[in-house]
């Protein structure tokens, strides 16, 4: 009895911090299937970039499974447990189908972010796959690519420009993340807010980081520890918490769940939402 009071319990607030609709799945998707550009040859690019091992991969393949009701993998994801390298090399893009056809916008997908400052994906390598100026299948190469290389894209189209970053970012070791990774992040920031570029930051493996969101995923937004995971991460990357969505991907499932569905979709439709207001500025170019 005495072992059992004194084991620590999870802390819960004593009313949501944040006010969501858990039955909205399909009001969500139908708005967002419903989404369109005035000009239907524009596509709205989306770039997904984040730590290594935060699931940038998963989010978009979760995205997928959300709209087609069945576990998609179209993203190749490295389940490796622990890894310090990027499983994401090269520059894909990845369309987001319903089952009734394709949504008009598209993800990007690049190499995950290191710490160290010489190491792994650079930042010039994110502005200029922002501006459009990295063409697809680019293998990075840890040094920045030029204008001069071959896969530079001189002359970028509208739909080759990304409308909205997107920082991912895993609650399981957020608190345990290199300050040099943080100052990569606050750097594009700073580079791509002057052009009014929006940021918004998903928050994945929430289930890993609370014991409680793992027993009971609709206890995310009363769980303590989420909380103030939103609020360190708000803090380190200078990402008002507004544009700050935790979120579970899909991993070891085989089947689609509602609540796993609808956090994905309210995160996806405030990227949109925004990737479609900075689209109808057009087209920009960094200074």
């Amino acid at each position: 009895m005495g072992g059992s009071q004194s084991q620590k319990k999870e802390p819960l607030e004593d009313k949501p911090w944040r006010e969501f609709d858990w039955g909205e799945k399909e009001a969500l998707q139908r708005s967002l299937e419903n989404f369109s550009v005035r000009n239907p040859e524009v596509n709205v690019r989306i770039l997904v970039a984040g730590q290594i091992g935060a699931g940038k991969s998963s989010f978009i393949n979760s995205v997928n499974s959300a709209f087609q009701g069945k576990i998609v993998c179209e993203a190749l994801a490295d389940a490796t447990a622990g890894t310090s390298r990027s499983f994401t090399q090269r520059f894909q893009t990845f369309r987001i189908r319903h089952k009734n056809g394709e949504l008009p916008f598209v993800f990007g997908d690049i190499m995950g972010l290191e710490a160290p400052s010489l190491s792994g994906l650079q930042v010039d390598d994110v502005i200029s796959t922002i501006l459009g100026h990295v063409k697809e299948n680019y293998i990075f190469k840890g040094k920045a690519l030029t204008s001069g290389d071959e896969s530079y894209n001189v002359k970028p189209s509208v739909s080759d420009q990304s409308f909205c970053v997107v920082y991912i970012i895993a609650a399981d070791t957020v608190t345990l993340t290199d300050k040099l990774l943080f100052e990569k992040l606050k750097l594009i920031r700073q580079t791509i807010s002057d052009q009014g570029i929006p940021q918004v930051i998903v928050m994945t493996k929430v289930d890993e980081a609370c014991p409680l969101v793992n027993k009971d995923l609709k206890k995310l937004y009363t769980s303590t520890k989420i909380k103030k995971l939103v609020d360190f991460c708000s803090a380190e990357v200078g990402v008002p918490k507004t544009c700050i969505f935790p979120v579970k991907n899909y991993h070891d499932e085989i089947n689609t769940n509602p609540d796993v569905d609808v956090l994905i979709l309210k995160a996806l439709d405030q990227i949109v939402d925004s990737a479609a207001r900075r689209l109808q500025k057009g087209s920009y170019t960094l200074k």
